[in-house]
Parts: C-alpha cells; sequence; structure tokens
C-alpha cells in the first residue's frame, strides 16, 4: 500500500523537479536489500528539510510503503524527525504509527490534535489501534475514547480491561462468521458485500446461533468449492482455539508448534469474539526474543536504541548498580587474601582467568537454558538431564581450557604449582557454573519470576566469586 501524500505549497522555498526514475535508485542499498530505506534516500530527505523544500521531501515520499516510511522516522536523526512528521501528518498513513518504533511513538502521537488521533484509531483494525492506545497516558485514552462512536468505543473499553499480554490485548475483533446451513455462494456473497471486512483474514468461521464456534474454512479452500455445497459438509472441525485469557506468548508458541496462520479467541462463555493471525504472532515472538536478549545484558526491556539520552541512562544505571555490588562482593573477597597476593604477585593477575572463564561459560549455559525455557523446549522432567548434558559439555570444554590456560601460566610464571591450581580451580569453577546455570534460570522461572532478568547477575556473581575463593584459596594453602 502506497503511501498517500500531498504538496504542502506553504513550506516551500525552492522547487526542483524530480522523476520517478530520479527517485527510485535511492532507495535502493548498495547491497541489494530491497526492503527498508536507504542511506541515501534518508540523506535526501534530511538535505531538503535543511532547505525547507516539502515538494521535494513528499515527492520522495511518494512511492514508500506505509513501513518504510515507519523505518525511515526512525533512522532519521532526532533533529530532523518533528518538522518532517509535521510535513507529512496531515497525509498520515495510520499504518505508519504502528511500524513506528515504541521509543519513538508517543512523540509523534503528542504531535497530532485529539481529532487527528481519532482519526487514525478508527482507521485502524481493533488489535492495531489498541497497540497505539497502550503507548497513551490513561487521561489522554479516555480522551480520544469519548471522541469515537459509542460503538468502537465500547469494544476498545472491554479489551482495554484484559490483563496485559493476554489473547484478549493481541486478538483483533473484526472477524468474518457464517452460519453452517448457508451455502459457498452465499458466504461468497456476504464476503464481497461487506465494508467492514478485516484488513487481513485467512479463514471464515463458522458459528451456532449463540455464536459458539463449530468450525473454519480456510480461504483457499472456499473459492474451490461447488457454489451450491453446504458450509456445515466442507467446514474444518478440528481447530484450535484460544481463551481470550490466555498468554500471548503461549498463543505464539501454540501459532509456531501448529503452523498456524489464524486462529479464533473465545470468551468465557464460549462465544467466538476475536482471532489472532500470523503477523501479530510474529510481533509478538519478536518482542519476547528482544525482551530476553536485553534482560540477558542487563539493558531495559523495551529497547532504548531510539529513546531520550536521559530515559536510557536511567534504565541502564539500575542495572548497573547491581553489577556494582557484585563487584564489591568479590573484591571482598580478594581482600582476604591480601598477603597471599604480596608474596606471590602472580595471582594478582592470574586469578583474573578463573572468574572470567567461569562467568562466560555460564553465561553460554544460562543463554541456552533460558532461550529452552521460553519456547517450551524444556520441559520439567528434562531438568535432570540437561544438567548432566552441560555438566559433561563444562567438563570437556573446561578440561581443555585448563590443560592450554594452565600450561601458559606455569610457563609464564615458571611455577608448575601455580599451573595446576589455576587448571584445577578452572575445571572446578567450570562446572559450577555449568550447574548453576543450568537450574539457576529453571528455578527463577518456577518461582514465576522472568529467568533472563535474574539467573545472569546471580550467576555471575557466584562464578566469581567462587573463582577468586577457589583459585586464591588453592594458591593460599598449597603453595605459602
Amino acid at each position: 500500500m502506497a503511501k498517500k501524500t500531498g504538496n504542502n505549497k506553504n513550506d516551500l522555498k525552492e522547487d526542483v523537479s524530480l522523476s520517478p526514475d530520479d527517485i527510485a535508485p535511492l532507495n535502493e542499498s548498495a547491497d541489494g536489500v530491497r526492503f527498508g530505506v536507504s542511506a541515501e534516500l534518508r540523506d535526501a530527505i534530511e538535505d531538503n528539510l535543511d532547505h525547507h523544500n516539502a515538494a521535494a521531501v513528499l515527492e520522495l515520499l511518494e512511492p514508500l510503503h506505509a513501513a518504510d516510511i515507519a523505518d525511515l522516522i526512525n533512522h532519521l536523526k532526532a533533529r530532523y524527525r518533528e518538522p518532517f512528521f509535521q510535513l507529512i501528518k496531515e497525509q498520515l498513513d495510520p499504518e505508519t504509527l504502528v511500524d513506528v518504533d515504541p521509543a519513538l511513538r508517543l512523540d509523534l502521537i503528542n504531535l497530532l490534535n485529539l481529532d487527528q488521533i481519532s482519526r487514525v484509531i478508527l482507521h485502524l483494525d481493533s488489535d492495531d489501534a489498541l497497540s497505539l492506545l497502550e503507548t497513551m497516558d490513561e487521561e489522554l485514552i479516555h480522551t480520544i475514547l469519548q471522541r469515537i462512536p459509542a460503538g468502537e468505543r465500547s469494544i476498545f473499553e472491554r479489551v482495554l480491561q484484559y490483563p496485559d499480554k493476554s489473547a484478549g490485548r493481541l486478538m483483533q475483533r473484526e472477524i468474518v462468521c457464517v452460519p453452517p446451513h448457508w451455502t459457498i455462494q452465499e458466504v461468497s456473497d456476504f464476503i464481497r458485500e461487506q465494508k467492514d471486512l478485516p484488513s487481513l483474514f485467512y479463514d471464515v468461521f463458522v458459528v451456532n446461533p449463540r455464536h459458539h464456534l463449530m468450525g473454519k474454512i480456510p480461504l483457499n479452500q472456499l473459492v474451490r468449492q461447488d457454489p451450491k455445497t453446504l458450509v456445515s459438509d466442507v467446514m474444518i472441525e478440528d481447530i484450535h482455539s484460544f481463551p481470550d485469557i490466555s498468554d500471548q506468548e503461549e498463543v505464539a508458541q501454540a501459532f509456531k508448534h501448529y503452523a498456524l496462520v489464524s486462529a479464533p479467541i473465545t470468551s468465557s462463555s464460549g462465544r467466538i469474539i476475536g482471532m489472532v493471525t500470523v503477523d501479530d504472532v510474529v510481533d509478538v515472538l519478536e518482542e519476547e526474543a528482544e525482551e530476553d536478549i536485553l534482560h540477558m545484558h542487563k539493558v531495559h526491556g523495551e529497547s532504548d536504541f531510539y529513546a531520550p539520552v536521559s530515559t536510557t541512562a536511567y534504565w541502564r544505571t539500575r542495572w548497573l548498580l547491581i553489577t556494582l555490588v557484585n563487584t564489591l562482593i568479590a573484591s571482598y573477597v580478594i581482600s582476604q587474601f591480601e598477603a597471599s597476593i604480596q608474596q606471590i604477585t602472580a595471582l594478582s593477575f592470574l586469578m583474573t582467568i578463573n572468574a572470567a572463564m567461569g562467568g562466560n561459560s555460564g553465561m553460554q549455559v544460562v543463554t541456552v537454558v533460558v532461550r529452552a525455557l521460553a519456547t517450551r523446549s524444556l520441559l520439567e522432567e528434562d531438568t535432570w538431564r540437561a544438567v548432566r548434558k552441560e555438566l559433561g559439555v563444562s567438563l570437556l570444554a573446561g578440561s581443555f581450557c585448563a590443560l592450554v590456560l594452565g600450561g601458559i601460566a606455569g610457563l609464564w610464571v615458571d611455577s608448575v604449582g601455580l599451573g595446576i591450581i589455576l587448571s584445577v580451580s578452572l575445571i572446578c569453577n567450570m562446572l559450577w557454573a555449568a550447574f548453576a546455570g543450568t537450574l539457576l534460570p529453571i528455578v527463577v522461572s518456577r518461582f514465576g519470576l522472568d529467568p533472563a532478568i535474574s539467573a545472569g547477575p546471580i550467576l555471575t556473581t557466584t562464578t566469581d566469586v567462587f573463582g577468586y575463593a577457589l583459585f586464591l584459596g588453592l594458591a593460599t594453602l598449597f603453595l605459602l
């Protein structure tokens, strides 16, 4: 769907004439990627904004999809975003706001007046409209809902009552339902005559008079049937549906497991009230994966790439404080062996090897286990099998690293004993990292906490403390 634009003559200070042949190459990147916007196009937009050349900007935007314009907004320098959005907002495709990075979305919404926001909400499918409403504060949501028709307002008010990250929040309310006694011809006529169909759907759902789900007919099968055939004769009764209170991540995993493209959502009374489509599920899987990755590296759960400096600094400082505590504990352990370090100075630089190797190997295990938990690949009965496997892997990898690093350390400081102590402590620390790295995410998950957030910091603290204490303790015991 091409982005609709128009020329704002009042903002025009100099005129240029660009043909489609001049414009098209700007959005083709050097590596041949055919989606998003190229750096050349972005630079051309910014240059024309500097020269207040509105007509040239709008002409460059003419062939772009709404998602490409959102991508352009994401990648414009901060000082260009507001003037660019002010220029295009009168002809704005609402899909652009849906596709723009969440960290920027509220800033753009605040540049629209209430009537414009209301029109955007009404133009979108209910699931996309809801994602925009969730960006706003409660006062603005209330104001916007009062400006839209009562029917749509009641739908949004009901959906907003669902828990966050539930299927009720994820679903779109626009669905196509037909009775089982209709013919295929009647279904086709119904679809053709309806004006408020969902923008994207794959199945026609079959319902009884109480609106309870009976089956479905995929569109690809619908067009192949004889027009006189009854719906009840060709509908598929074995379908996957989800309660409205289901966790959206569970819905996404079911889509992946059963290769679904759409699925109905039902209320507690069994009525079909909406559907989830695969494009929504892709967003959920991406969001969950991104959240886990960011948590594993102690960054704010929502990508802060486009967020203001102050916001980014605030969230990252919170996690750095946890690291600070970890560091203080490890420093205290080291201080208990101050006398040993003074007598054997090589301990001061060799001890970091043990802690670093344990921490890195442990984080590898945590990453694998967190992913297995997130994808439901690791079941409760698999716990000890996973522990045994990771211990075996760490024993082999640790033995190799211990042989190499112990030998290098022994030659480096001319001490076979110190090399052996480093090797032994390294193997022990990596075995501990494997054991704790497997069990910690599982235990944390059982307590209902997010293992991607909690397991990593706890593990690195233990591997640091255990690594320093073991290496320095063995050195003190056997070499002094």
